[in-house]
């Protein structure tokens, strides 16, 4: 059964929702999980519910507007943290690695490849996942002037345990995965972890193309996704 690894970002201390990674735009999370938008309540319920990890995205932290660190270490002791706090360098990745099981590396904010493979040569690669941020079928990235095929090569260089591909564009739709995204990665296919606008159509697919991982929020929230289904 295909892995479904429940979803939340954060912005003032509660979980939000939104569309297509427009952050200004995000409202308080409505959940079936908790009676409130607080993170902690949500894990909670997640645990209740069969989860045994979770996705964070610090959207504060991502545009450097503040943070919600405080809450992530919460969180961390009720189910294991993947965190997205908008890693830029080796130093960062460090930090978070004090208020989260894994840390995530994504290509909109790192600030070179170099800084990519110190962090690998460093520590352990079972707390590092390396996110393939995407937006338009381009990658995503504030640094990094490549590709997406050149930033292939250094993930084979790399061999991380978990990679993330997250179609930005897609995030909050329900639109299902990007067929042409998941074909250029398919070498990747046993390391993925599908990410942005899935639905339960769309994991079924997924399952059936031997997606082991995704990340899954709107339509798990909503209710028309279970955890364990």
């Amino acid at each position: 059964m295909i892995k479904k690894i429940p979803v939340i970002d954060l912005k003032e201390n509660l979980a939000v929702s939104g569309k297509s990674g427009m952050r200004d735009t995000y409202k308080p999370l409505n959940t079936i999980f908790a009676n409130s938008s607080s993170p902690v309540d949500i894990a909670n319920g997640l645990k209740l519910n069969g989860a045994d990890e979770m996705y964070i995205a610090d959207l504060d932290l991502i545009e450097s507007k503040g943070h919600n660190i405080n809450e992530i270490k919460m969180v961390n002791t009720i189910l294991p943290v993947m965190f997205d706090g908008g890693v830029k360098n080796c130093e960062s990745f460090k930090f978070f690695l004090d208020y989260a099981y894994k840390v995530i590396v994504p290509t909109e904010t790192i600030e070179s490849v170099d800084e990519i493979k110190k962090i690998f040569e460093i520590f352990p690669k079972q707390r590092i996942v390396v996110s393939v941020d995407i937006k338009d079928n381009e990658l995503l990235s504030k640094n990094l002037n490549l590709t997406l095929g050149e930033f292939k090569e250094i993930l084979k260089e790399l061999d991380p345990n978990e990679i993330i591909l997250l179609d930005i564009s897609g995030v909050g739709t329900e639109k299902g995965y990007n067929t042409k995204l998941l074909d250029e990665f398919e070498e990747f296919k046993d390391k993925l972890i599908i990410a942005g606008g899935l639905n339960k159509k769309s994991l079924n697919e997924l399952e059936s193309l031997g997606i082991k991982k995704v990340l899954i929020g709107t339509s798990l929230h909503s209710g028309e996704v279970s955890i364990l289904d």
